[in-house]
C-alpha cells in the first residue's frame, strides 16, 4: 500500500492459464473464510482468475482495520498492482456481497481505467444511513456485527449469540461491546460516539455522490428483507438515470444464505458476459422483483415501477381511503426502561428477521393500532413506501416506529414494511417517515393494518426522551405521544399501488 502497509491475498487461477483478466474480492472476514473459498473456487472452476484478499488489519494483512475508512485507498493501490502483474492481462473486475460489495462501490467510482464489470449483493455505495435510519441508531445490527468482528480471531464464547442479545438492553450502549464480548469493539465505538445529527465523521466513507459518473457495468442482487435495500435501490436509480448498463435482481430474501447463493448465481453471468463475450445468458429488463404472496416473478424496465400510482391511505378511528373528518388524537405514552419491543424486519441475525407475527405487541397499551376493513380484491404494493404523521411528544424528544402490516382472515398480523423517524422538537411535528420498499400483496379479504410505537427495541437503540447523545445516555424520562388526524393533520401512510 501507499504507506507501506503490506496486505495478503490468495491467487485462485485454472491450471496452465496465461495472462488473462483478473476478478478482485476484497474481505474482512478472512480469504479462507468457507464461504469466499467456496465462491474463488467456483469462479476458478468456470475459467475466471479470482484474487481473494484480506483488507488491512485482519488475518495476516498489515495495518489497522477501521471499517470502511481505507477502502478507497487500499482497493486503488491493490488495483494498481495487479494490472502490473505479468498474469494480469490489465483487465479487472470487482465482485462480493455485503461488506465486499462495499468495497467495490470503494473502488469502481475513481477506477482509470474503469473496472470491466462489477457484482455488487445486499450492499451499498454508503452504509451510514443503514448506521442512523431516519436518525435513530440501528442497535441490533451494530452490536451484532461489531461483535462478530471482535471475535473474528475465533474467540467466541459458547454463548456469544445469547451475550450479544443480552448486551443491547446495556446502558450506556457506547458501552455494550464490553457486555458482548468483554472488551471495547472499535466498530461500535464509532458508530455510537457519531450518532448525533450533523456528525461528518463517515464523510470520507460514502461513495454515493459519485455512483451516477460510473461506467463500470454492474450488476446487483438484493432483497425485501435486506438492511441495505434502500440504499441499494437509490444506487440502482442513480446509474440507470445516468444511462448506465446495469440491472437488479431484488428476491424474497434478507440477509442470509439465500441472497448469497443469487448473488453468486447473478455474478457468474455477469462476469461471463463482460470478461469473455458470452452475452448468451443477460436478461433485457434491468429489473427483475419477486412480488411476495404472489410467487411471481417480475420484469420492469425502471425502478419503481411506472404503473404504480400513489395511493394515501388515511389514519382516522380505522384506516380510510379518503380523507377523513375531525378525529380525536391517538395517544400512548413510551417508557425507556420497559421499550417497546419489535420482531422481525431487516435483521443480521438468522432466523429473526423478515416477516413475523406482531400480534403480541399490538396488545401492548404503548402502542396505536389502526386497521382497515377487509378487501374486495387483491392489493398489490411494489415501490416506495412513507408516511406523514403529524405528532406531539411530551418532552420534545422521541422516536415515532411506523409499522404496515397484513391481516389474515384468523386474525394474525404480520409485518410488511416499516419506518422510524427521531423526533428532536417540541410542538406538533409533521414526521416524513421514509419506510422500507416492497412488492406485496395483500391477499383479498385480508385486512391492512398500521401500528405506532415510540420505538422499535432492539432493532432501535431506546429514546430516552431526554436529547443526550446515545452513546452515553442513561438517565431517562417517559414520553407521551399525540398522533394527529384530523383534516388539518391528515396523518397518511402512502402506498405504492400496482395495478397492472
Amino acid at each position: 500500500m501507499a504507506d507501506g502497509v503490506v496486505l495478503v491475498a490468495d491467487l485462485y487461477r485454472p491450471r496452465g492459464a496465461g495472462p488473462m483478466p483478473v476478478v478482485l474480492m476484497r474481505t474482512p472476514y478472512g480469504k479462507r473464510q468457507p464461504a469466499i473459498r467456496l465462491f474463488a473456487v467456483l469462479l476458478a472452476r468456470r475459467g475466471f482468475q479470482v484474487v481473494v484478499q484480506n483488507v488491512r488489519g485482519v488475518h495476516g494483512s498489515g495495518g489497522e482495520f477501521r471499517a470502511f475508512h481505507h477502502e478507497k485507498e487500499d482497493g486503488l493501490a491493490t488495483l494498481k498492482w495487479l494490472r502490473a502483474q505479468p498474469w494480469c492481462d490489465g483487465r479487472v473486475a470487482m465482485v462480493g456481497a455485503s461488506y465486499l460489495g462495499f468495497t467495490g462501490w470503494a473502488v469502481a467510482p475513481y477506477a482509470d481505467p474503469p473496472l470491466e464489470a462489477m457484482g455488487v449483493g445486499i450492499t451499498a455505495s454508503e452504509f451510514v444511513s443503514s448506521f442512523y435510519p431516519g436518525g435513530a441508531l440501528a442497535l441490533h445490527n451494530t452490536l451484532v456485527w461489531s461483535s462478530s468482528l471482535g471475535t473474528r480471531d475465533g474467540a467466541k464464547s459458547p454463548f456469544h449469540r445469547r451475550r450479544v442479545r443480552q448486551a443491547m438492553r446495556y446502558l450506556p450502549v457506547g458501552e455494550a461491546d464490553e457486555a458482548a464480548i468483554g472488551r471495547p469493539e472499535p466498530f461500535l465505538r464509532e458508530v455510537t460516539a457519531h450518532a448525533e445529527p450533523g456528525d461528518d465523521f463517515w464523510k470520507a466513507t460514502d461513495h454515493s455522490a459519485a455512483v451516477p459518473a460510473t461506467t463500470t457495468p454492474t450488476t446487483m442482487v438484493t432483497g425485501w428483507w435486506d438492511l441495505f435495500l434502500r440504499r441499494q435501490l437509490r444506487d440502482f436509480t442513480a446509474l440507470h438515470a445516468a444511462g448506465r448498463q446495469v440491472r437488479i435482481t431484488i428476491g424474497p430474501w434478507g440477509h442470509d444464505a439465500k441472497s448469497l447463493r443469487a448473488t453468486l448465481h447473478d455474478q457468474v453471468s455477469w462476469l461471463d458476459a463482460h470478461l469473455n463475450g458470452n452475452q448468451a445468458r443477460l436478461r433485457q429488463a434491468p429489473v427483475r422483483l419477486h412480488l411476495q404472496k404472489a410467487d411471481r416473478w417480475l420484469d420492469f424496465d425502471e425502478w419503481p415501477p411506472p404503473e404504480t400510482r400513489p395511493t394515501p391511505l388515511y389514519l382516522a378511528q380505522t384506516l380510510v381511503w379518503d380523507n377523513p373528518t375531525d378525529v380525536e388524537p391517538a395517544t400512548f405514552t413510551y417508557d425507556p426502561l420497559d421499550p417497546t419491543p419489535t420482531v422481525g424486519g431487516p435483521l443480521l441475525s438468522p432466523g429473526r428477521g423478515g416477516q413475523r407475527d406482531n400480534t403480541r405487541i399490538e396488545r401492548r397499551d404503548d402502542v396505536v393500532v389502526l386497521t382497515g376493513a377487509p378487501l374486495e380484491r387483491n392489493l398489490d404494493l411494489i415501490g416506495t413506501v412513507s408516511a406523514t404523521i403529524f405528532a406531539r411528544t411530551s418532552t420534545g424528544h422521541g422516536d415515532l416506529f411506523v409499522r404496515l402490516c397484513d391481516v389474515d382472515g384468523n386474525g394474525v398480523s404480520r409485518n410488511v414494511t416499516d419506518g422510524i423517524l427521531r423526533i428532536t422538537t417540541p410542538g406538533v411535528v409533521r414526521a416524513e417517515i421514509e419506510m422500507h420498499p416492497t412488492a406485496y400483496r395483500f391477499l383479498r379479504g385480508h385486512r391492512l393494518r398500521v401500528m405506532l410505537a415510540g420505538g422499535a427495541f432492539p432493532r432501535f437503540a431506546r429514546n430516552h426522551g431526554t436529547g443526550e447523545p446515545a452513546a452515553q445516555a442513561v438517565a431517562s424520562r417517559r414520553v407521551h405521544v399525540e398522533i394527529f388526524r384530523d383534516a388539518g393533520h391528515p396523518s397518511t401512510v402512502h402506498l405504492p399501488v400496482w395495478d397492472a
